[in-house]
């Protein structure tokens, strides 16, 4: 982690975000839309991190509430500060918005924009000592550039006779001379703080958009005998921001292929089509795991080692452990699956389900908040909602746990080397003793005593299964 704090100034960073990004024809500001399973702002706020900075400001406004919320799932409140920009005029008056905050500082201002998420805190940090070593002195300004095969859009960077830093020019102001130029501006600068300001106070919306532009800063910093600094780079996928679905789709390839890769070459995980896989940059996936085509391992899920997964699967914020099979089609949401479980085809673990080691859950069998204990299992069409279920139990075809009253869910306990009948409802909250049994299409609606064989609608105590002859003392009585 780079810290630019000490003997050279302290640094800022302040991320634009308050665009309606209206080329994304949607109805959410553009910098939620998400890669990777995060907002784009998130991204660059997370980059920002990264070189330790004293503050992040966001400067939001078009569905600013919505942009801070997201911000905060990043950031703490202590660090992120927020700027509202209550009418969108540019990127000078965006940043002038800030000027309350940050106009007195004696720092070193990094500004991002919130659409460039590929941006790396390594380029950051470098375009940050450029800027503070200039001359043995720093600069004033020093601004990120690239070269760029088609710099239709961009604002371009025309450099002086000696080729150093003359002004930028915006596609739509520039002359056709101007437009052949192929050095653009990625929008990502570093500036003395206090001179910024000043100079703000200067810029004119004298331009076709009828904005006041933050490109227009470095060259009335020249103009008044200020060093303004081009630190080019040399990744334009990098630095480039997302206008349109097209862009935010190319580069979500870009991220998964990156992903993936680095998965199979670094951690032996075998995919056998990489191309219609996607996997998260948040997941983690353990050695001599096998994923089959058409699966999606989304947000910050965690698969062991040694598992496979089969075609079709989802799995979200999830953990499995070692040894774990995945058949066709199953989807695993906010739950966690222990060493050597298997899981379908046609499941649905969600809602903090839980199977321990060894335990088995079949086809069209859906677990909400509920403890598959080790070694049991459900192996076919079972809804187990609120249960915990104990060890080396069976839950047979067709039971429900019947969790809703109407107003609460009530829990279902069902303990130890129990035998749960075919279409057998549990009518919560219940308790079945351990090694009890319920018969086939049984409605348990009061607690089983251990070692007992229940049935009936409503389900009654026939047989006491520990009575060596068979005979039970409490025949024909009410279960519990």
């Amino acid at each position: 982690m780079d810290n630019f704090s000490g003997e050279q100034k302290t640094l800022d960073v302040l991320i634009l975000a308050a665009g309606l990004g209206t080329r994304m024809r949607s109805n959410l500001a553009k910098v939620l839309h998400k890669l990777d399973g995060r907002p784009l702002i998130n991204h660059v706020c997370l980059t920002a991190t990264a070189l330790a900075p004293r503050k992040i400001y966001v400067v939001i406004g078009h569905q600013g509430e919505d942009v801070k919320a997201a911000v905060l799932e990043e950031l703490n409140e202590e660090y992120a500060a927020f700027v509202w920009q209550k009418e969108q005029l540019g990127t000078g008056h965006a940043v002038n918005s800030a000027r309350e905050f940050l106009e007195t500082e004696d720092s070193t201002l990094l500004v991002l924009s919130g659409d460039v998420p590929m941006i790396r805190h390594e380029t950051l940090a470098a375009l940050v000592q450029q800027h503070h070593n200039h001359r043995g002195k720093g600069a004033a300004c020093t601004i990120l550039t690239v070269k760029v095969d088609d710099p239709v859009g961009y604002g371009r960077i025309v450099r002086d006779g000696a080729g150093f830093f003359s002004r930028i020019v915006e596609q739509k102001d520039a002359s056709e001379e101007e437009r052949q130029i192929n050095e653009i501006n990625s929008g990502i600068y570093c500036f003395n703080t206090r001179k910024l300001f000043a100079a703000l106070s200067s810029v004119q919306n004298d331009n076709v958009q009828g904005e006041y532009y933050l490109t227009d800063v470095p060259a009335l910093l020249r103009e008044a005998g200020e060093d303004v600094s081009l630190y080019q780079h040399t990744d334009a996928r990098e630095v480039s921001g997302i206008n349109n679905r097209a862009e935010l789709a190319d580069l979500e390839r870009i991220v998964c292929r990156r992903t993936i890769s680095k998965m199979m070459l670094d951690y032996g995980v075998t995919f056998i089509d990489p191309k219609n896989t996607y996997v998260s940059g948040q997941a983690s996936i353990g050695r001599d795991t096998i994923i089959y085509p058409n699966v999606s391992i989304e947000g910050a899920s965690v698969v062991g080692d040694g598992c496979t997964i089969r075609q079709g699967t989802r799995i979200t914020n999830s953990r499995i452990g070692r040894g774990v099979e995945i058949l066709d089609n199953c989807v695993v949401i906010d739950s966690e699956i222990s060493d050597r479980c298997a899981i379908g085809p046609m499941a649905h673990l969600r809602g903090k389900a839980k199977l321990e080691e060894s335990a088995k859950v079949g086809n069209f069998v859906e677990l909400k908040k509920t403890i598959l204990g080790r070694g049991s299992k459900a192996s076919h069409l079972t809804y187990l909602g609120d249960a915990t279920i104990g060890e080396k139990t069976n839950i047979g075809a067709g039971t429900i746990t019947c969790n809703y009253d109407g107003v609460n869910k009530q829990a279902t306990i069902i303990e130890d080397n129990v035998k749960i009948g075919s279409s057998t409802m549990l009518v919560a909250p219940v308790r079945v003793g351990s090694g009890s049994v319920t018969g086939a299409g049984s409605v348990v609606t009061k607690d089983v005593p251990p070692d007992s064989l229940v049935v009936g609608a409503p389900a009654r105590v026939k047989k006491n299964l520990k009575d060596a002859d068979g005979e039970n003392k409490k025949s024909e009585s009410n279960a519990g």
